[in-house]
């Protein structure tokens, strides 16, 4: 009768020992559900997160495509107009605003694609932040739950992730718009557009 007594207690500890993060979570159906329905959002978001970086690529891609266009444009314009002005220079000039308005019209449609080129990488690069960012609070949330179990508090710790990432919002602060890169790209295709409509004129009347 003793060694059972002496036995049992043991036996009890063994049977109340806590169980495992995720089996408390397979035991509760509201953890579980939650569970799956952030696990299903993760995958959501790191699908959108990869179509976004391929949207971004692609676009950066057709802006170095208008780039190499515009100056490729514009070189096999003045060869040409260079190789058919062996003509007196005088009937050439008369009608040198042909050319130059051509060689205008297509600067500023090559400067308007490039501009709205950049303004959308731009764009998708803001979106593709927001969403990389609740990605990784998403997955935060996913391994607080998976390590904590049914101890897991909904509301509190998704406000408080939600406001660590609302200081990271206000820590950045208001975008101020700066001379960023691509401003500084169009003012040089600009000054490049204006040279070639000088070359155009030099070379028809010289």
């Amino acid at each position: 009768m003793t060694t059972t007594t002496m036995t049992n207690p043991s036996r009890e500890e063994t049977t109340q020992k806590p169980h495992h993060p995720l089996q408390q979570i397979a035991e509760s159906p509201t953890h579980k559900l939650l569970l799956k329905q952030w696990l299903k959002e993760e995958s959501l978001l790191s699908r959108r997160v990869s179509l976004k970086e391929s949207r971004l690529d692609s676009t950066r891609k057709e802006i170095t495509f208008l780039y190499s266009a515009f100056f490729v444009f514009h070189s096999t314009v003045l060869l040409l107009l260079f190789s058919s002005a062996s003509n007196p220079p005088h009937p050439s000039c008369r009608r040198t605003w042909i050319p130059c308005l051509l060689s205008l019209l297509s600067s500023f449609a090559f400067l308007w694609a490039i501009r709205y080129k950049s303004d959308s990488e731009v764009v998708l690069e803001r979106i593709l932040e927001r969403e990389k960012e609740d990605a990784m609070l998403l997955t935060k949330c996913v391994n607080e739950l998976k390590k904590k179990g049914t101890e897991f508090d909904l509301l509190k710790e998704v406000d408080a992730l939600r406001r660590a990432k609302s200081l990271r919002v206000e820590a950045k602060g208001p975008a101020a718009k700066k001379w960023a890169a691509r401003d500084f790209a169009i003012m040089v295709l600009f000054t490049a557009a204006c040279g070639v409509l000088g070359l155009t004129r030099f070379v028809l009347c010289n």
